[in-house]
């Protein structure tokens, strides 16, 4: 098909765009009836961080959204954002931003495409099943065209699948390897199965620190779908502030987002809580994917050992074998979840930079990073809680 066919338009909510139309695109793996891949880009869940203030005027994440139509048919789309800072995005551009800056440039504002404040890979550009090698150059393309003509600094593609990233590289773009810790299910029947593939040590540390996190006076509940209440997010809200407030200065999620999240995507989100004395004190979100379960946010009002590591790690286990899921992403950064069966995995982006020497400078800092990282990945795997037969089986 002829690329000249295809009309780009940016969009300032999804307000303008048919649910159905944008999830076409977004998910249509959801046809079988099944799961979304993640709900991440779905519009419900990019709705909720639009309706509930959490992007927008005054948060540095106003939305441009991509979209791409053929014929009168959107046949892509993409979630990106003309961002005034580099807050929330999780793949840091700071140094970046500060060196183009002090060589007299403007960096900022610059295009983000991503989910706003979720480290999660996925699917960045958006396509109907039949138009996946227009409606990827279209996108790219487009961005590009865009952040040339209003002579933005960068186009930055952030968490996008390891094909993106190969596909972006072939158009001109620059791919950057990071990592994250992630688990996987290797088709263990109960949690005594998980650890029964880690070495004695391990093992040994883990289950002593599910005793003493199980020990703090109370009990542990998950809830999800029509079991999620307005008062448990009441709860979590308290936890979800002190988090935010410790971590980031302000939290990135207004309150209103977990009341619109209860209204639409229950489905979407398993809530670990603890609760002692008859009052909640401690808590993690989670979001269900079709393979994939991904911790996002923790908090607590009060403090006790290892309850932490129980709720965002240990529980999310537990739920991931009940629910036959492969994988678990619990956020970014933290060696620490190494010891706790969580390996390093490759995750990627993609970036655009308009001044070509400060291009060609960063091009060179990728380079060398990419190599980095790809030992630090290496290393790191060697010095994991598993036996070394079950290391050597997953490399």
């Amino acid at each position: 098909m002829d690329q000249a066919q295809i009309e780009i338009q940016l969009l300032g909510s999804l307000s303008q765009i048919e649910a159905g139309d944008w999830d076409a695109c977004a998910c249509p793996e959801v046809v079988d009836g099944g799961r979304p891949n993640d709900p991440f880009t779905t519009h419900r869940f990019l709705t909720a961080l639009e309706d509930s203030g959490s992007v927008g005027r005054g948060t540095g994440w106003q939305p441009q959204y991509l979209t791409a139509y053929r014929e009168g048919e959107l046949i892509a789309c993409a979630p990106m954002y003309a961002k005034s800072h580099s807050q929330g995005e999780y793949i840091f551009d700071h140094n970046w931003a500060h060196a183009f800056e002090q060589a007299g440039g403007r960096y900022y504002p610059k295009l983000q495409m991503a989910v706003p404040f979720t480290p999660v890979t996925g699917r960045r550009l958006l396509v109907r099943p039949e138009y996946e090698g227009i409606g990827h150059s279209a996108l790219i393309q487009g961005a590009v065209q865009l952040a040339a003509n209003n002579q933005l600094s960068s186009l930055h593609v952030t968490f996008c699948t390891e094909f993106e990233a190969k596909a972006g590289e072939q158009m001109g773009l620059m791919p950057r390897l990071t990592q994250q810790f992630h688990w996987l299910n290797h088709g263990y029947k109960n949690f005594d199965g998980f650890l029964a593939s880690l070495s004695s040590r391990k093992r040994k540390n883990i289950r002593k620190e599910r005793a003493q996190a199980q020990g703090f006076g109370g009990e542990i509940e998950t809830f999800t779908g029509n079991e999620l209440k307005p008062e448990h997010w009441d709860a979590f809200w308290e936890f979800y502030q002190d988090t935010g407030a410790r971590k980031w200065g302000s939290p990135y999620l207004s309150r209103s987002f977990f009341d619109i999240a209860q209204d639409t995507m229950t489905d979407d989100m398993a809530l670990i809580l603890a609760r002692r004395d008859g009052e909640y004190v401690a808590g993690a979100l989670n979001f269900i994917g079709r393979d994939t379960l991904y911790g996002r946010y923790w908090g607590c009002t009060e403090h006790h050992p290892c309850l932490h590591f129980e709720l965002c790690y240990y529980q999310a286990m537990d739920l991931a074998i009940s629910m036959g899921l492969a994988t678990i992403e619990a956020g970014a950064q933290g060696e620490h979840k190494l010891a706790r069966g969580y390996l390093p995995t490759q995750t990627h982006s993609l970036h655009w930079l308009g001044d070509p020497g400060f291009s060609d400078a960063v091009a060179r800092y990728l380079e060398a990073e990419r190599a980095a990282i790809e030992e630090e990945i290496e290393i790191l795997t060697d010095y994991g809680p598993f036996k070394k037969l079950q290391v050597e089986e997953q490399q």
